[in-house]
């Protein structure tokens, strides 16, 4: 019996995908284990493993097909014995009512008199109109081709599939004229009163500015979902404090000259790390997340680094921050990074966390107010360390100073615990023996 492949979900949040690569092809021999295809997720290209014995029969999703959902039948696998040429495709899209195969042409059906007198609203008992066609949802087309269509401006109601059961392919709508039918269709319907107004299409605008149009990745749409959310729906508080840093700069320059026959070097970022870990710990009313009637109150800390890469922001999760030491936060943070980057992150090592650490100082950004990342309860932003004017026992002399902010949830988190987060993590950092202890 036929298999149906279907689009996986490769992660707990996962709901569609991009089929960014197939890596077989129709007639193919596939066994249990083979890597069948790569797949986009809102995060990382993953790779996805066959889970049957079988020949690739059809290939029903194309690849750089955007927006598959997940459960979506993508390909048919003909099982041992089976013969590949003789096996339907299955799925949803794989055969079509008998009425969605002969649509009433609407040509034909004689246009009401009444209908080149538009009337000012409609009647309570409808005059007979021409016979409609088909609803959008019963017309068999790929993914591809429907957006293709879309991009030619081509309506699929009059485009002949040449697929299975008269499903139409990418080839279908490459060929139609662009237009053409959605014009026809349009002449034969009657006037209404705002036939005559003009209609603005967004890609056809003009700026007056050259320009052109990037269409959103998976990953941008997420981010801009996400935080879009997290600023309307999570009330913010933001609390900042300036820390010295020439102690930590110190204990950094001393730990990295005795780390260096290990092949470890440490970043002010791994520092960070373990100081908000251990900072969570000693005030584990920060530690938490708000869950509508109730709350979570997490018994480690799992810090979440924001890392930049080319599609947008991704962040790997250091677990167990305030527990791990500085040179393990080194070794992990530099490979998470480097994976992210690769797209070749799997999903618990992004997906979780109880808190987020965004640093921007390399940038040379002083100080900044980080979106939260729901539905964790904070997020801390570190600023570039310079030389300040600052007071030492109580005389002004010049020090490296940061400022970092925190953004608290305030539905989970009290002003008052915001500001004793705040506490001992700038205590940290300015006595940072306590964090090689």
């Amino acid at each position: 019996m036929p298999i149906a492949i279907k689009m996986p979900a490769l992660s707990p949040t996962m709901e569609e995908g991009t089929l960014a690569k197939w890596l077989v092809k129709v007639g193919d021999q596939v066994s249990a284990g083979d890597i069948m295809a790569e797949i986009e997720t809102d995060k990382a290209t993953m790779e996805f493993e066959a889970v049957d014995e079988g020949v690739i029969a059809h290939i029903q999703v194309d690849e750089g097909t955007e927006g598959v959902a997940v459960g979506t039948v993508i390909a048919t696998l003909a099982e041992e014995g089976e013969d590949a040429g003789d096996v339907q495709p299955m799925g949803d899209g794989a055969a079509a009512p008998a009425a969605a195969a002969t649509p009433a042409p609407v040509e034909d059906a004689p246009a009401p008199k009444e209908a080149a007198t538009p009337a000012p609203s409609p009647s309570p008992t409808p005059a007979p109109t021409p016979a409609a066609a088909p609803s959008g949802d019963r017309i068999i087309a790929s993914p591809l081709a429907r957006r293709i269509a879309e991009q030619k401006g081509i309506d699929l109601t009059g485009v002949k599939g040449s697929g299975p059961n008269g499903r139409i392919v990418k080839a279908d709508v490459e060929n139609a004229q662009p237009g053409t039918a959605k014009a026809d269709k349009e002449a034969a319907a009657p006037a209404t009163p705002t036939d005559a107004l003009p209609v603005a299409k967004p890609e056809a605008a003009d700026f007056g500015i050259p320009h052109e149009v990037e269409k959103l990745s998976s990953m941008r749409k997420t981010i801009a979902r996400r935080l879009t959310e997290s600023k309307q729906q999570v009330p913010h508080i933001y609390l900042t404090v300036d820390i010295r840093l020439d102690a930590l700069l110190k204990l950094r320059s001393e730990l990295n000259a005795a780390l260096e026959p290990q092949g470890v070097k440490l970043s002010v970022n791994d520092l960070m790390i373990k100081a908000l870990g251990k900072s969570l710990e000693a005030v584990p009313a920060c530690n938490v997340q708000f869950a509508g009637d109730t709350m979570l109150k997490f018994t480690r800390a799992d810090v979440s680094v924001a890392v930049s890469i080319p599609n947008g922001l991704i962040t790997p999760i250091v677990t167990d921050a305030g527990a791990k030491s500085v040179s393990k936060i080194s070794t992990e943070m530099k490979d998470l990074a480097t994976r992210a980057k690769d797209g070749k992150l799997a999903p618990e090592e992004y997906q979780g966390g109880t808190a987020s650490l965004s640093n921007m100082g390399m940038f040379g950004i002083k100080q900044f107010e980080a979106v939260i990342n729901p539905p964790q309860g904070m997020i801390m932003a570190i600023g570039a360390g310079d030389k300040r004017p600052y007071v030492v026992d109580d005389s002004l002399q010049i020090a490296s100073v940061m400022s970092a902010t925190g953004s608290f949830d305030h539905r989970a988190i009290d002003g008052a615990d915001g500001a004793q987060l705040m506490k001992a993590f700038k205590e940290m950092i300015e006595a940072p023996l306590g964090l090689v202890a």
